[in-house]
């Protein structure tokens, strides 16, 4: 198998050299309207391997993201909690035989963390995609919580660019006597 990202003969999807030299993660917090959403890479280190999402080896690449960056995370912040703290992502729907989002929300998926996969879900399917902030405003995501009330929960996705998703998703939860913590998303576009 080869390096997505350099070419080179590897075992994994991101060779070691590329992780310890080209993805190195450097945490951003931003405030998006209560939340702070922290995000680990800006969107132009990661966006080859971002894109990967719409294409079967995307799988492999949304794991190894997850391993370098949400779980060691996670581990860290549940030694210092006393409670559970629920692990929520951003409309896990399955797309190409797998949801990317569901992949980094597994990972976190240690003692204290725990995932509801799938209960946060949009029903307008409408693509974000290069879209103003105008059309985001005007075409919500109208989402859908069915998981469990009265808990912590830190939400998730891939990437934040104008924070209507996540303050949406927020709102959506605390309707359910959900606190959100904060978010965490793989890139920021914001540079």
């Amino acid at each position: 198998m080869r390096c997505f990202s350099c070419s080179k003969l590897s075992l994994k999807i991101i060779c070691k050299t590329c992780k310890d030299q080209l993805f190195v993660p450097t945490i951003k917090t931003r405030k998006v309207g209560t939340m702070d959403v922290i995000s680990f890479f800006r969107y132009s280190t990661l966006e080859s391997l971002l894109h990967s999402k719409h294409k079967p080896e995307g799988y492999r690449i949304y794991k190894a993201l997850a391993k370098m960056t949400l779980k060691p995370f996670i581990e860290e912040f549940v030694e210092n909690v006393d409670s559970d703290v629920y692990i929520v992502g951003i409309d896990e729907i399955v797309k190409r035989g797998y949801a990317h989002v569901a992949l980094l929300t597994r990972e976190m998926n240690v003692k204290h963390s725990i995932p509801q996969h799938a209960v946060l879900l949009a029903q307008n399917r409408v693509n974000y995609s290069g879209k103003s902030l105008q059309y985001r405003l005007e075409h919500p995501r109208d989402f859908v919580y069915t998981g469990k009330s009265d808990i912590d929960v830190i939400l998730v996705d891939d990437i934040i660019t104008t924070g209507i998703t996540l303050q949406e998703a927020q709102k959506v939860l605390m309707q359910h006597g959900v606190n959100v913590l904060f978010a965490l998303t793989l890139a920021d576009v914001e540079e």
